[in-house]
């Protein structure tokens, strides 16, 4: 069967990509970025290549000596880490990397530069595929998804929100937003959606409504919405007590573990 190229960033959905993709006898060649990609993966691809997370020429260098022509990306990159002290020394970016970021890319958001990705990919005939090609199961599907039922109170705070949060993600800010009787608590940026809760948690106090959504332009090769165990942890430390989620367009990884976790929690999780 042809192989297939993957893009590891964060977190755990590389890993269970990769599992998938075992499970359908794909054989997956990996890239894993630096100080990002956890070791484990390798126990599930064929091989696992390390590159900088500024080293697109090297990477789709890998892939062409693979003769990988389509590929896949999963996994978060850090954001954080873009305004850090002597970034360009500690990224050492590649030729491609520097023409892509100060020529190609006119915008910074997650959309505008995962685009620019892809479409440097193509120059090099490596078509980019969708993210949840083997691991459809994790995506959350419309109602509710835990034992705990939201309130009718609870439900009116997911309902004010659910379209702020969707004109807010129509700007590239970010896709999660915290609420507490209908007023906006936190709005997630760069630091990301653990972060976000957090502050939300801090301003609430208790029984704070988390919603996450897809972007406008979504695009199911990258940047798909993610939570997980890590996500339910931030939501039980911030005595959140509702976790909305945009129905198919958003992944729950290790989702049997998660909805555990939640209903432990006493957490609702919705689809919407």
């Amino acid at each position: 069967m042809e192989k297939l190229g993957l893009i590891a960033g964060n977190g755990r959905f590389p890993i269970l990509f990769a599992k998938g993709a075992r499970d359908n006898n794909v054989p997956i060649i990996a890239v894993g970025i630096d100080g990002e990609t956890s070791p484990e993966i390798e126990y599930y691809v064929e091989k696992l290549y390390w590159v900088g997370v500024a080293q697109i020429g090297k990477l789709i260098k890998i892939f062409k000596q693979e003769q990988i022509s389509k590929a896949v990306m999963a996994g978060g990159i850090k954001k954080t880490n873009m305004f850090s002290s002597w970034r360009n020394m500690r990224f050492m970016p590649d030729l491609r990397t520097i023409n892509l970021w100060y020529r190609t890319v006119k915008k910074r958001d997650d959309h505008s530069l995962l685009g620019a990705v892809s479409e440097e990919l193509l120059k090099d005939g490596i078509v980019l595929q969708n993210s949840t090609l083997y691991v459809p199961q994790l995506l959350a599907q419309k109602g509710i998804l835990t034992k705990k039922q939201p309130t009718e109170k609870e439900m009116e705070d997911v309902y004010f929100g659910w379209p702020i949060a969707k004109e807010i993600s129509k700007f590239g800010i970010g896709q999660c937003i915290v609420i507490k009787e209908k007023v906006v608590l936190a709005v997630e940026a760069l630091e990301g959606t653990d972060e976000a809760i957090r502050r939300g948690g801090n301003l609430g106090k208790e029984d704070i409504i988390v919603i996450k959504v897809s972007k406008h332009d979504f695009d199911p090769r990258f940047d798909i919405p993610t939570v997980g165990l890590e996500t339910i942890k931030s939501l039980r430390e911030s005595s959140a007590s509702v976790l909305a989620l945009e129905a198919e367009k958003t992944l729950i990884l290790d989702i049997e573990e998660t909805i555990a976790a939640a209903d432990n929690a006493h957490i609702a999780i919705i689809g919407l």
